[in-house]
């Protein structure tokens, strides 16, 4: 969502902010307003979010009416960070702060030395200068070398060689935490932060306060801080330390997504975004899509992954792409003037994809096997849902009398189409499929035949000898 322009006639003082009418919120209560205004408009709070809506939002929305900092718990994969981005558009398009402060002080309200020293001699000539939300968002991915001065803050040793004296506050170089005072703060997987580190946080979350190197120094802030955390690590057992849990609100559990539509609809807005208007793309069917989502699901629920690291919604982003690319290489090779993707393109995901799966140590060096057979049951459960129903006799017994069709990853549609010759029922096998009379292309129609040819297979009502360069279907 685009944040429009900021009005012509806004406050450039503290004077002329008074007179506007402004009215100062804190973060927590501009994210509650703006909560409640999209549920009683009936307009999306999260878009993008797919598959949360009866689960994991109800408990984010009532964190947020409730002002609880947030922890998000779930394998990779499941969304927090987008979930959290999301939330940074529950803000007010724009805010006003002290021009040059570093740590967006409320005109209203200023706290740190430099902004209360200038509203005293200033007044309200006090300049005024304005925030978007986009800006009042900061994101720290949590690693071992984070340090309590890139959260917090520490002494600046330029401003000490300046001639300020060690002691006075504004020899302090806030971090990223009171950099992003009336904002969100999100720190991405927690407990990787060191002890000392979370201990740092302490104070953040319920004094709402920071400490520096023992200065004398007191900044109230006003910000939400969201976290993100694997659930095996957010326990006592794990690498967050007690205190730190009982200081946020709200704990959220998140979750892959429940069904297959949720997996569809995930893929879809996800991976086909990556081919831009200046692009060389790929026509990817609604049903080799399907076949993806039923892997995913399928590599989830295996015994052979271990189900501690899960599999992530980004292995099925990357195996729609490797399919789209192998279509997209076809088609530069043979000259093809639409790329569309076919079965013949699948098994690219296998090598491309086994990295982002781990595997029980008792299937070790069966790796790819496992995945094999997982995508060849996908296909097979793809084939009974949308051709069940389809009566392809008439395709099976144009084999019936030796005949055979050579097929691969470099072969053209338009040849494939050829070996097959006239295919009775097309129209319904095609239909069956969601391509619309009309719609239908060469490459369309070819990437049909193959996924009917690919599920016969599997259900042994033809054969398949696989070679090197090609792929040969005949009669069992």
């Amino acid at each position: 969502m685009d944040t429009t322009p900021l009005p012509a006639d806004a406050a450039r003082t503290l004077g002329a902010l008074r007179a506007s009418g402004h009215v100062e919120k804190s973060v927590k209560a501009e994210l509650r307003d703006n909560l409640l205004a999209r549920m009683r408009e009936g307009t999306d709070r999260f878009p993008g979010i797919i598959g949360f809506d009866a689960t994991v939002l109800p408990q984010v929305e009532r964190a947020i009416l409730a002002g609880h900092d947030i922890v998000l718990l779930g394998e990779r994969g499941q969304g927090k960070t987008r979930l959290i981005r999301t939330l940074v558009q529950l803000l007010d398009e724009w805010t006003p702060v002290v021009e040059g402060c570093e740590i967006n002080d409320h005109p209203y309200r200023p706290i740190c030395g430099r902004c209360r020293r200038l509203a005293a001699e200033m007044g309200d000539d006090l300049p005024v200068a304005w925030k978007p939300r986009d800006e009042r968002y900061a994101e720290k991915l949590a690693t071992p070398d984070v340090s309590v001065g890139d959260l917090i803050g520490d002494v600046d040793p330029i401003k000490v060689a300046e001639g300020r004296v060690l002691g006075d506050p504004e020899t302090v170089h806030f971090g990223l935490v009171p950099r992003t005072n009336r904002g969100i703060v999100a720190i991405n997987e927690l407990p990787d932060l060191a002890e000392r580190i979370q201990v740092s946080l302490l104070n953040v979350l319920e004094e709402r306060d920071i400490q520096v190197r023992g200065y004398t120094l007191r900044l109230p802030l006003d910000l939400v801080l969201l976290a993100s955390a694997n659930p095996e690590d957010y326990t006592n057992r794990g690498r967050i330390i007690t205190p730190l849990k009982d200081r946020f609100g709200a704990e959220v559990r998140t979750h892959y997504p429940l069904d297959l539509e949720d997996e569809l609809r995930v893929v879809r807005q996800e991976a086909l975004i990556v081919w831009g208007e200046d692009a060389v793309s790929a026509a990817l069917p609604d049903h080799l899509i399907e076949v993806i989502a039923r892997f995913t699901r399928h590599v989830r629920e295996s015994p052979a992954v271990d189900q501690r690291s899960g599999v992530s919604a980004r292995f099925a982003v990357s195996a729609a792409e490797t399919v789209a690319a192998s279509a997209v290489r076809r088609a530069a090779l043979t000259g093809e003037e639409v790329a569309v993707a076919r079965v013949a393109d699948l098994p690219a995901i296998v090598p491309a994809v086994q990295g982002k799966v781990e595997f029980e140590a008792s299937e070790e060096g069966r790796e790819a096997d496992v995945l094999d057979h997982l995508l060849r049951r996908a296909v097979a459960d793809t084939f009974r849902s949308r051709l069940g129903g389809v009566d392809l006799a008439p395709l099976v017994e144009m084999f019936t009398e030796g005949a055979t069709v050579e097929t691969g990853e470099l072969v053209p549609a338009t040849e494939l189409l050829a070996r097959l010759g006239t295919v009775p029922g097309l129209g319904r096998l095609l239909n069956a499929l969601g391509i619309d009379e009309g719609a239908e292309t060469p490459g369309l129609a070819a990437a049909g035949l193959e996924f009917a040819l690919e599920g016969l297979y599997l259900l042994r009502r033809l054969s398949k000898e696989t070679l090197p360069d090609r792929t040969v279907y005949g009669a069992r």
